[in-house]
């Protein structure tokens, strides 16, 4: 039995929810697509999208520039820390990262650095 791509990637994303969901913490979700990359904190219950932050935002697009390239590292760094300033300006300091079955590497990662720089624990 042969699974998509996407169908593994959400395999492993599973694992990590559930870790998540037994810790109980609110959990910063990363989406990446090739043309852009999403953040987003959800409750702890998984119920609610508390922050989101995306390269498809108007603003993010704007500071982007005219090629508006938000599927490169450089783009992931600034959603990394926009979502930091989301999640503090909604009182949220402490994280469990859910990297939904995407590689920690590239911009998967440039995104969670910039988070933590910014002020986010996990």
């Amino acid at each position: 039995m042969s699974m998509t791509k996407k169908e593994q990637r959400l395999r492993r994303a599973r694992q990590t929810r559930l870790r998540i969901a037994k810790q109980g913490a609110v959990r910063l979700a990363v989406h990446r697509s090739n043309l852009h990359i999403y953040a987003a904190i959800v409750s702890d219950d998984g119920t609610r999208v508390l922050a989101s932050a995306s390269t498809a935002e108007k603003e993010v697009r704007e500071q982007l520039g005219a090629a508006g390239k938000g599927g490169n590292a450089a783009a992931a760094t600034i959603i990394g820390k926009r979502i930091a300033e989301k999640a503090k300006a909604a009182g949220i300091d402490k994280v469990a990262f859910d990297r939904s079955g995407f590689a920690y590497h590239g911009r998967v990662k440039a995104l969670a650095e910039a988070a933590r720089e910014a002020g986010l624990q996990f």
